[in-house]
């Protein structure tokens, strides 16, 4: 925990970051930028369906709908967060010479995304009037 809020202060300073260890190969560094970017972008998109969802499906329930959208705004929030931590721990770890940081977030992600998925999959199949 005392590390994700240590990450939570280089966020907004990326220039202390710099402060560690050597300056990596800048390959690695862009490609780490376009991982961020990456993960930016699958945030937008699961924000932008729990939008759609709780927009263009009127005739859906409303705690159907409501679940449905939250749980896909939910997992754009933890995305976009979780995408500028891994970005500056990546960042660190390469700048210190360290094995890049695992998570079990990609696969934490999959599986929400799966769920709304299938529960879409059976409200469609099911029909949602009513």
């Amino acid at each position: 925990m005392i590390e994700f809020v240590r990450n939570v202060r280089l966020w907004f300073a990326p220039g202390e970051i710099r402060r560690e260890g050597g300056t990596p190969d800048y390959r690695f560094s862009l490609a780490n930028e376009r991982t961020f970017l990456a993960w930016l972008r699958t945030a937008m998109a699961l924000v932008g369906g729990g939008f759609a969802v709780d927009q263009f499906l009127p005739d859906l329930r409303w705690g159907w709908r409501v679940g449905l959208a939250l749980a896909l705004l939910a997992a754009g929030v933890l995305c976009s967060l979780r995408a500028v931590n891994h970005w500056v721990a990546c960042e660190r770890a390469m700048r210190r010479g360290e094995d890049l940081p695992v998570s079990r977030f990609p696969a934490l992600l999959s599986v929400v995304i799966a769920v709304v998925a299938l529960v879409m999959v059976v409200v469609v199949l099911a029909g949602w009037e009513g």
